[in-house]
């Protein structure tokens, strides 16, 4: 399929399915908390759309959820990442508890900015906001060493290292880890942040 159609194909999947999107009415519960963490984290660019979207992918705003490989709370975050996280950002997060709903919803916002801020286009190729998003929330669901080396791979088999389609068709791990973690951010920017923002949630779709 040609890059064109096929992007245009996955556009119209998701804007189908972002039309299906169920917003948890717990999702009321934090909606402010949501819109006061990305206010502080990213001024009046931010979008609470988007970090409501994320908390719905991660855990469909379950302040108990917990993952088989041992991500906690509403937020997800790996036992060693809230560690390191409070650690990076003590005057913001404290003493920081996964478990502890409010908390979270701060550190994602501060974790999506961290990421995003080291996106760096590679050569001279455009990199748009669009795919430094992808690239950021790849970080956050897989790691960001996975993505620079899936960036890589891209570079040695002539693709684009700034643009997310290009770089999704080469994976440097197992189909399964590479598959959740581009559909993580697919659906995230191209469903459930649309989805948000039909809803009435504050925002403006970056893709």
């Amino acid at each position: 399929m040609k890059p064109v159609l096929y992007l245009l194909t996955l556009l119209w999947v998701f804007s189908a399915q972002a039309a299906n999107v169920i917003i948890p009415e717990a999702s009321a519960l934090y909606r402010h908390r949501v819109e006061q963490a990305v206010a502080d984290v990213w001024g009046v660019e931010g979008s609470p759309a988007r970090l409501a979207a994320q908390i719905h992918q991660e855990s469909a705003w379950r302040t108990r959820a917990a993952s088989s490989v041992g991500a906690q709370g509403i937020a997800q975050f790996m036992p060693g990442t809230a560690k390191w996280i409070a650690e990076r950002f003590p005057d913001q997060l404290g003493r920081f508890d996964p478990w502890d709903a409010h908390q979270a919803i701060l550190a994602a916002a501060i974790y999506d900015k961290w990421l995003l801020d080291r996106i760096q286009a590679i050569g001279h190729t455009p990199l748009s906001e669009c795919t430094r998003w992808h690239f950021a929330l790849r970080g956050y669901n897989g790691g960001e060493q996975w993505l620079l080396r899936d960036r890589g791979l891209t570079i040695a088999q002539r693709g684009n290292p700034n643009d997310w389609k290009s770089v999704e068709r080469y994976r440097t791990r197992s189909v399964a880890a590479h598959t959740e973690n581009t559909g993580y951010s697919r659906r995230i920017l191209l469903m459930l942040e649309p989805a948000y923002i039909a809803a009435g949630w504050p925002g403006q779709a970056v893709c």
